[in-house]
């Protein structure tokens, strides 16, 4: 039996790199790729693949929005793929679908594409479809918003608690989180990282930045009705007019600079 395959990844050196693995299985045919969560959803729908290579990190429609869109009765067997994943422990918990983590070892690749041929021989498409839907409810249950995320660090996958982000600034499709004295990168758009936030600890102060409140020392009035929110630290950053009154809802007072 040829099992039809659809590689999704918005990396192309991802794509190439998953493709240099499935040659390897003669039982294997590619049948498209897909470098966006859009054109993933089209072509699943339409090419109806058995096997499908889904990254879960994409900017504007992530992996697990790609699941919803399709819907989950129409999904087919589904590896997640990911660089920096916060979910992937509990992707394990349900044991719902594989999961792997990029750069992909041929040996870990081996046991996941051996382990979805399983499920394809005994056609347990029904049970596949209640775990990934069991999977999507235990991701939106637990703690509403996120406590950790994933960074990459000298060839490792740390895990950074949100409560120790000072601020976050946006930086392309990336988000760029200072803590500390550090400076770490996320393939996350500040809108995504913004919905996965705590509100009552996070706070939008302006389209390219995010700030903690706990690090917040004061706000000060500056030119043209916008004012400059100063950390803890010493950094100053600015804030969006529109923000004020957020700041003012969340107990914020404004200083107003002294007279000489």
């Amino acid at each position: 039996m040829t099992i039809r395959a659809l590689i999704i990844d918005d990396e192309p050196l991802a794509r190439r790199g998953l493709l240099r693995l499935l040659k390897n299985d003669p039982e294997v045919e590619l049948v498209a790729e897909c470098g966006d969560g859009k054109s993933a959803v089209a072509t699943i729908l339409s090419k109806k693949p058995d096997l499908v290579f889904l990254d879960i990190q994409m900017p504007e429609m992530d992996g697990l929005d790609v699941v919803r869109t399709v819907g989950i009765s129409s999904m087919p067997v589904t590896i997640f793929v990911t660089a920096y994943d916060q979910y992937a422990l509990r992707a394990f918990e349900v044991n719902a679908i594989d999961y792997l983590l990029k750069p992909v070892a041929q040996e870990r690749f081996t046991d996941a594409l051996a382990r979805a041929k399983r499920r394809i021989a005994e056609k347990s498409q029904c049970d596949l479809n209640q775990n990934i839907k069991a999977m999507l409810e235990q991701l939106r249950r637990g703690n509403e918003y996120l406590e950790h995320l994933s960074v990459s660090q000298n060839g490792r996958i740390v895990l950074v608690r949100t409560k120790e982000i000072d601020w976050i600034e946006a930086h392309g499709n990336y988000a760029r989180l200072h803590v500390g004295v550090r400076t770490h990168e996320i393939r996350e758009t500040l809108n995504a990282l913004e919905r996965k936030l705590d509100p009552r600890e996070f706070l939008r102060i302006h389209r390219s930045t995010i700030v903690n409140v706990r690090a917040i020392k004061e706000m000060q009035p500056w030119f043209h009705g916008y004012h400059l929110v100063l950390l803890q630290n010493g950094q100053a950053l600015r804030m969006s007019r529109y923000q004020n009154k957020i700041a003012l809802q969340l107990g914020f007072r404004i200083r107003r600079p002294e007279r000489p």
